[in-house]
C-alpha cells in the first residue's frame, strides 16, 4: 500500500484559532487521518505554526512587545486547543525554530545555485518617517482592479486580485499614517515561468481527481502565465539570508525569505524534527526516514488547506519542489471553501467569531468536544461556503448523537446489563449459522459489487434467507456491510462530510433493528433465544459504531469501547507505523459472547435553549 504523508495548511501564531479554521484544514485532515490509520495504512500527520511574516511584525505593535513574545504566546495557546479538540498530529513544530531556518535556506541557496532565482532592483514602497521599507501588510490603499479602498500590500482581500504593490492607489503605510514614496531595492524572484508547461502539463494530470475547486483556480493562474514572483522581503523578522552563499552581502542585508516560500517549506522541515527526535526514542524511526515521507515515489502527499492557500500548494509548492529535485508534490489537495458564523463572515475585529479556546472554556466537556467536532464534521464547506449556527449545534447534538447514536447504545447496554447477567449474550443454538450468513453476505457484494447493482445484490440476498435469519437481522446485516464499503470509499474520495453522514446512517439503522425486533417483549415470552439473538448483535453493532465513529468523536468512541473494557481503537497518532486494519473486518461481527459489560453512562446530554442564547448574544 501507498505510505500517506498528510498535512494542514501551517496556522498563523498571531491569534487564536477558530471555528472557521477548524472546518477548513484541520478537522478534515485529522478525521482522514485517523480513518486511514484505522485502514492499517502507514501515516504520518504533520503540521507546524507559522511563525514568519509581516502579519506577526503587526500583531507584535498592536500587542506593543515582541514577534518572538507573539509567536511563543499564540504557538502555545493553540497548541494546547488543538490537543484538546482531539487533533492527532504525530508531529508539531515550528518554522522559528532553527533547523527550519538552516533547511529554507538550503532551499534558497539551491534555487540560486541551480539558476532558478534572479536577483532584481525594484520599485518599492518606502517609508521616510519611519525609514523603512513597507511590506505588503504595511501599505493600505485602493485595489486597482475593483477600488476596494481597505485593499493591502499586492493583493485584495476583497476580489483576491494580485498586482505590483506600487499600483495601489493612493497608498499610505500603517506604521505612521503617511504617504510612502518609491524606492529602489534589492530582491530575489523564483522563475516560475520556468515551470509553466511543467505545471501545466502536472494539474492537467491531477484534473480528475482533485476536487474542481482546486482545479479551476491553478489553471486560472496558468491560463493568466506565470511570472517571476519575489521569495525575499524588506523586513527584520524572518528566515534571514545575510549569509546565504552566492549572493552580495550588503545587497543581502535586512533581507528576509517571503513568508509564502519558508512557510510551505515548513512541512518538510516537520518532517525532518520528527524523525531526528522520534529515532532518539528507540522505535524503530530512523533519523533520515523523512526522506521516504518526501523522496520516495510511494508517497502520497495530501494537503489539507482552505481555498486562500491553493495557488501555494498547486503552484507554488511543486515549482520549488521540481527545482530543488527528487521530492514528491502533491498527491492531492482537498481544498474546502469559507464557513461562515450564523450568515456572517468571520470577524474578530467585529466580535463576530469563536475561538477553539473560548469553545473549550464555556463548555470544558469532552462531549461538548465531540458534539463540536460532529456538527463541524457534517456542514464542512466542501463543495461551497457553509454556515455554523448554534441552533444547527445543539440540534446535532440533541438530535442525531444523543437521540440515535446514544439512545441506541444506551438501551442496548441497559437492556444488556439488566437482563444478560451485564454481559454480551451467547448466541444461541437454534441461530449458530447466523455468522456464515452474514459471511456470505459480505462476500456477496465483495465478488459482485462490480458486475451487478447494490439492488440486484440485496434481492438475490434476500431470496436465499433462512430460518436462521429474519428480515430484520437481513437488513442490520446489508445496512452495515454496504454502509462500511461506501464509508470507505467516501473516506477515500475526500468527502469527509458525506463519510460522517453514512456512518450515522448505520447508528440509524441499529435503532430501527432494535425497535423492530422488540427484546422487551420477546424476553417476556418463550422467545428467549430470539431475545438474546437481538441483544448479541446490537451489541456486535454498538462495538462496530465505536470503530466508525472513532475519527469524528474520538472522545465519545474510547468510552463506547470502555464499556466492553476494550483496547483504545480511535486512529491516534501512531509515528508513521503501520497498524492494523480495524476497518477491514468490521461487518464481521467478532465480539465475543461473554465480554462483560461494564455500567454505561449517558454518552450525550441534551443542551438546553438557554445555553444557546447565551452564546448567540455574545456575538457582535
Amino acid at each position: 500500500m501507498n505510505r500517506i504523508l498528510i498535512t494542514s495548511a501551517l496556522p498563523y501564531a498571531n491569534g487564536n484559532i477558530h471555528l472557521g479554521h477548524l472546518a477548513g484544514a484541520y478537522l478534515p485532515a485529522d478525521i482522514y487521518a485517523r480513518f486511514m490509520r484505522l485502514m492499517g495504512e502507514e501515516v504520518l500527520y504533520i503540521c507546524a505554526s507559522d511563525e514568519h511574516g509581516v502579519a506577526i511584525n503587526i500583531s507584535a505593535e498592536n500587542e506593543n512587545t515582541t514577534p518572538k513574545q507573539i509567536i511563543d504566546k499564540y504557538h502555545k495557546a493553540n497548541l494546547e486547543a488543538f490537543a484538546k479538540f482531539g487533533m492527532s498530529f504525530d508531529f508539531y513544530s515550528r518554522t522559528s525554530n532553527k533547523m527550519h531556518h538552516a533547511n529554507a535556506l538550503d532551499f534558497f541557496e539551491t534555487l540560486l545555485k541551480k539558476g532558478y532565482l534572479v536577483e532584481k532592483t525594484t520599485e518599492q514602497f518606502y517609508d521616510k518617517q519611519a525609514s523603512m521599507f513597507l511590506p505588503d501588510r504595511y501599505v493600505e490603499g485602493i485595489c486597482p482592479e475593483c477600488g476596494y479602498d481597505k485593499a493591502r500590500g499586492d493583493q485584495c482581500d476583497k476580489c483576491g486580485a494580485y498586482y505590483d504593490q506600487i499600483n495601489l492607489k493612493n497608498p499610505v503605510s500603517v506604521v505612521s499614517n503617511t504617504t510612502p514614496i518609491v524606492r529602489e531595492t534589492t530582491h530575489w524572484y523564483l522563475r516560475l515561468s520556468i515551470f509553466q508547461e511543467f505545471l501545466e502539463a502536472y494539474i492537467d494530470s491531477c484534473s480528475e481527481a482533485w476536487k474542481d475547486n482546486v482545479i479551476q483556480q491553478a489553471k486560472g493562474w496558468l491560463k493568466m502565465g506565470l511570472e517571476d514572483r519575489a521569495i525575499t522581503r524588506d523586513l527584520t523578522w524572518g528566515v534571514s539570508i545575510e549569509n546565504a552563499k552566492g549572493i552580495d552581502k550588503d545587497k543581502a542585508k535586512g533581507k528576509v525569505l517571503y513568508v509564502w516560500f519558508d512557510a510551505v517549506l515548513g512541512y518538510i522541515t516537520a518532517t525532518m524534527e520528527w524523525a531526528k527526535i522520534t529515532s532518539e526514542k528507540g522505535i524503530g524511526i530512523n533519523k533520515n526516514d523523512w526522506e521516504k515521507w518526501w523522496k520516495d515515489e510511494n508517497t502520497k502527499h495530501i494537503a489539507f488547506i482552505g481555498k486562500d492557500n491553493i495557488v501555494f500548494h498547486s503552484i507554488m509548492l511543486p515549482a520549488i519542489e521540481m527545482a530543488y529535485g527528487n521530492f514528491v508534490m502533491p498527491h492531492n489537495i482537498p481544498a474546502n471553501e469559507f464557513l461562515n458564523l450564523e450568515g456572517q463572515k468571520f470577524s474578530k475585529s467585529r466580535n463576530w467569531s469563536i475561538d477553539l479556546q473560548d469553545f473549550i472554556a464555556d463548555f470544558n466537556t469532552t462531549q461538548a468536544v465531540d458534539s463540536l467536532r460532529y456538527t463541524l464534521g457534517t456542514i464542512l464547506p466542501e463543495n461551497k461556503d457553509a454556515d455554523f449556527t448554534w441552533k444547527d449545534f445543539q440540534s446535532k447534538t440533541n438530535n442525531e448523537l444523543a437521540a440515535i447514536l446514544g439512545n441506541f447504545i444506551n438501551r442496548t447496554l441497559q437492556f444488556a446489563k439488566k437482563n444478560m447477567d451485564g454481559k454480551v449474550p451467547p448466541l444461541p443454538e437454534k441461530y449458530a449459522k447466523l455468522q456464515d450468513i452474514l459471511n456470505d453476505i459480505v462476500q456477496c457484494y465483495s465478488v459482485y459489487k462490480k458486475e451487478k447493482s447494490v439492488e440486484e445484490i440485496k434481492n438475490e440476498c434476500e431470496t436465499a434467507l433462512s430460518t436462521e435469519i429474519s428480515k430484520n437481522d437481513f437488513a442490520l446485516f446489508w445496512s452495515f456491510v454496504s454502509g462500511i464499503n461506501k464509508i470507505i470509499e467516501s473516506y477515500k474520495k475526500f468527502r469527509i462530510k458525506e463519510a460522517i453522514a453514512e456512518t450515522m446512517n448505520l447508528a440509524r439503522a441499529a435503532n430501527k433493528y432494535f425497535n423492530d425486533e422488540e427484546p422487551w417483549k420477546t424476553i417476556k415470552t418463550d422467545n428467549i433465544d430470539a431475545c438474546n439473538k437481538t441483544i448479541y448483535l446490537c451489541c456486535q453493532a454498538v462495538y462496530t459504531l465505536s470503530i466508525l465513529f472513532a475519527p469524528i468523536i474520538p472522545y465519545t468512541s474510547y468510552k463506547i469501547q470502555d464499556f466492553f473494557g476494550a483496547n483504545t481503537i480511535r486512529g491516534s497518532a501512531n509515528n508513521g507505523l503501520k497498524t492494523i486494519n480495524y476497518i477491514k473486518d468490521l461487518s464481521n461481527f467478532k465480539l465475543a459472547s461473554g465480554t462483560e459489560i461494564i455500567k454505561p453512562i449517558i454518552l450525550f446530554s441534551q443542551i438546553e435553549d438557554k445555553i444557546i442564547e447565551e452564546q448567540i448574544s455574545k456575538l457582535g
